[in-house]
């Protein structure tokens, strides 16, 4: 196994900060969303070099050692868990400032977004039972267990299409895409339920056998347990920094597919998705912290591939910066669409 392929636990620079903050507060408490939003971008922009991968070259060489790659997926679990308990203990217990609050809120939600639905989304894609029950606790922890149903049978069939809510427009803004994307994936997880529920000529509404209702059960349950443990403040804390997290996804979303769409080749049937429907960021911090989620064209090209076997695909459109610096331009609309639209019209079919 080569040392550069040990790179991946960099990705423990999120939790180590989400830590900090919660052991020191003050201006520690902010120090995720700097390190993520701040020191990244500037790092990748203005000084690690910019290195072009050879057509179909894997992320990493070291096949044979997949159990090191899963396993620092799975060590998510146990941090996300005690973060997430770290941080609504404190809410509880401790008094804190409005700034102190809002820094380890958002640092919170960082934690849900990265930590919680990136790692559960790559683990929900492996054929494992283990894995999906972990892609499931790990959801469940940001109160978004519907991307369980949505993104696997949903997004990943019709990406690049308008049946898809996680694909945005042409034109499109961010913050009317996060709440349409989060509402459209909700409601499509149900969609897709009781259709697979009615073809099994199975009871819609039976909690044994509805899935997404055993979901939306589980996590009021987690809401209430928080709440009659921990007090209110608590309770609302951990919806805030779930509401967070899903946010988080839904604008890594729109990056990701922003403008690129399907050919309809003849009524309601789209061709088959190509590396040209996806977003792409070689950018290296960015692809180790959200465990190569930039590589999005060949994910959604295989979406069985693990993460640290991802291809670089030579006809992926590519972003002009790494994807935390693209979240941050797509904050600002006018600058977002000055940089990318016509970057876009070169791939969407408009």
């Amino acid at each position: 196994m080569q040392l550069r392929d040990l790179r991946y636990m960099l990705a423990y620079i999120v939790p180590v900060c989400a830590a900090l903050g919660l052991l020191w507060h003050g201006a520690w408490a902010w120090l995720t969303p700097v390190v993520v939003f701040g020191l990244v971008p500037l790092l990748e922009q203005w000084v690690l070099p910019r290195l072009k991968p050879q057509p179909e070259e894997p992320a990493t060489t070291s096949a044979a050692y997949a159990w090191v790659f899963d396993g620092l997926l799975y060590l998510n679990v146990p941090l996300q868990y005690g973060l997430l308990g770290w941080y609504l203990h404190t809410l509880s217990v401790q008094p804190l400032s409005p700034a102190e609050l809002a820094g380890l809120t958002a640092s919170q939600g960082i934690c849900c977004g990265v930590l919680g639905i990136n790692v559960a989304h790559e683990l929900g894609h492996r054929a494992n039972r283990l894995e999906q029950l972990l892609a499931q606790t790990l959801l469940l922890s940001s109160l978004y267990l519907h991307f369980f149903i949505e993104h696997n049978r949903g997004h990943h069939r019709h990406v690049g299409t308008p049946l898809d809510s996680a694909t945005a427009r042409f034109g499109e803004s961010l913050y009317p895409f996060v709440l349409r994307s989060m509402w459209g994936g909700w409601r499509s997880a149900w969609q897709l339920e009781a259709t697979r529920l009615q073809r099994a000529a199975q009871p819609v509404w039976h909690p044994w056998h509805n899935q997404m209702l055993r979901f939306q059960l589980l996590q009021l349950l987690a809401v209430l347990g928080v709440g009659g443990a921990l007090g209110w403040q608590a309770a609302v804390g951990f919806v805030a920094v779930a509401f967070l997290g899903g946010a988080l996804l839904e604008a890594v979303n729109y990056v990701e597919h922003y403008g690129l769409q399907r050919r309809e080749v003849r009524p309601g049937v789209y061709e088959r998705v190509q590396p040209h429907h996806s977003w792409n960021a070689e950018q290296p911090l960015g692809r180790i912290l959200l465990y190569e989620l930039t590589r999005h064209s060949d994910h959604h090209y295989l979406a069985s591939r693990p993460y640290h076997a991802l291809r670089y695909q030579l006809s992926s459109p590519q972003m002009p910066a790494g994807y935390p610096t693209m979240l941050l331009l797509a904050m600002v609309p006018p600058l977002w669409h000055h940089v990318m639209d016509d970057r876009t019209r070169t791939y969407a079919v408009l």
